[in-house]
């Protein structure tokens, strides 16, 4: 019988802006919809945050709420002890850039310094990235029968000014098909690192990629779930990927 699932949400108040919640809410209802019991805890900042969950969500915000996590977290010092201990920390748009190791804010783009649980680092762009987004998953480490075909596909929302470039340690999460991702010579998007994830997308991201919700889950389990069939999310995920494609073309 499968464990009990700790979900925790990171100050929703700072890095909630582009509805990126609504990740906490299709982990927590895919684990219902096996029969798998969960809890999600909302921490708010001056909130401790559980030293005991198995997933860690952060979305996206602005540069004050950046730097502002930032500070507090490493004051905390939760989401390291979690990645240590093989938690997944997930962080979207905002939250992937403040896991890396520096970002950069404000019209002068000061180098401020991440959680560095990534090893990547993001600096201003030349353009910004906003539209609908197309990226394949690599084989993903610790998945041992890796997505493919159009189950490897990831659809989103992608609305970031920064560029992030990876470091030796991290690794792609994604290939860009159609979008900016990343925004580095070799067009690719997200990055992972053990238990550590990142990505641009919005949309929210898991709710139009039920299989990605699905690793994150794995990976914080340490197995595999059973298969989840529905067709009504197939069929809407296969007029998405549709879509993006003619648009691209047009």
């Amino acid at each position: 019988m499968t464990r009990p699932v700790h979900i925790v949400l990171v100050y929703q108040s700072l890095l909630g802006i582009y509805g990126d919640r609504g990740n906490a809410t299709v982990l927590t209802k895919r684990l219902q919809w096996r029969g798998i019991e969960n809890t999600l805890t909302v921490a708010e900042p001056g909130d401790p945050l559980p030293d005991d969950a198995d997933l860690y969500l952060l979305g996206g915000g602005e540069d004050g709420a950046q730097t502002t996590a930032v500070r507090l977290l490493t004051e905390e010092g939760t989401l390291h002890r979690a990645a240590e201990r093989g938690s997944v920390v997930f962080g979207v748009c905002a939250g992937y850039q403040i896991l890396g190791t520096t970002f950069t804010v404000g019209e002068m783009d000061r180098v401020m310094p991440g959680l560095g649980l990534l090893d990547v680092s993001t600096r201003r762009g030349t353009t910004r990235a906003v539209g609908e987004v197309l990226t394949r998953l690599r084989p993903l480490p610790g998945d041992v029968s890796p997505l493919a075909g159009d189950d490897a596909l990831v659809t989103g929302f992608e609305n970031h000014g920064g560029f992030t470039t990876l470091g030796a340690d991290a690794l792609p999460l994604a290939d860009v098909e159609i979008g900016i991702g990343n925004g580095d010579a070799t067009r690719t998007e997200g990055a992972i690192q053990g238990s550590v994830i990142g990505t641009y997308p919005h949309g929210p991201v898991l709710a139009r990629n039920p299989a990605l919700a699905d690793f994150l889950l794995e990976t914080a389990l340490g197995h595999r779930l059973d298969p989840l069939p529905r067709p009504e999310i197939d069929k809407l995920r296969q007029e998405r990927i549709g879509t993006i494609r003619r648009s691209s073309r047009g």
